[in-house]
């Protein structure tokens, strides 16, 4: 198997440069925003940084999602699915999925649950469906080179050209 190469008989991550774990906490509250981190945050931070960073990401989008099942996480749930979660100490919530419907041009579905026992029903984005209307770019905010409009439009032509003085006034596009 080691084709020749010598052992490693260390003791595993013997070789691992120490870590500053107040430096790193400080360090992973600034990528956080300053959300507080405890012990468990620290520890999938120094073992997968990307990964827990992406699941924070999903946190700050979807709320307390650590509390889930994994399997619920990874694949959500289907009808007839029931789940237990405390969201905080005491505060459990019943999730019992009752129906999924059908996806709408906008690639958003109605997913029908109940929470406590209480009917509810939101939309999601059903990203088995790829949406049917046509998402256009939008001015990235911050980015100089890009100017949003205050209303839709297409631009049929383009007057100016590439190395002409334009002044104010001057005709840019045909819209």
């Amino acid at each position: 198997m080691l084709k020749g190469e010598a052992p490693n008989t260390m003791r595993p991550g013997a070789d691992v440069p120490p870590t500053d774990l107040d430096a790193t906490r400080t360090e992973l509250t600034a990528l956080l925003e300053g959300k507080d981190v405890d012990d468990e945050d620290l520890q999938g931070y120094l073992m997968y940084p990307k990964v827990f960073l992406d699941y924070m990401g999903r946190h700050r989008t979807y709320g307390p999602v650590r509390v889930l099942p994994t399997h619920t996480f990874f694949y959500g749930m289907q009808p007839g699915d029931e789940i237990t979660a405390e969201i905080d100490p005491g505060k459990t919530l019943e999730i019992r999925m009752q129906a999924i419907g059908e996806t709408n041009e906008d690639g958003e579905a109605k997913v029908f649950f109940e929470l406590n026992g209480q009917p509810r029903v939101i939309r999601v984005p059903n990203r088995m469906v790829k949406a049917t209307t046509i998402q256009r770019p939008k001015a990235e905010v911050g980015n100089a080179d890009h100017i949003g409009a205050p209303m839709p439009g297409v631009v049929a032509s383009v007057a100016a050209v590439v190395g002409k003085e334009v002044k104010e006034g001057d005709l840019l596009s045909d819209h």
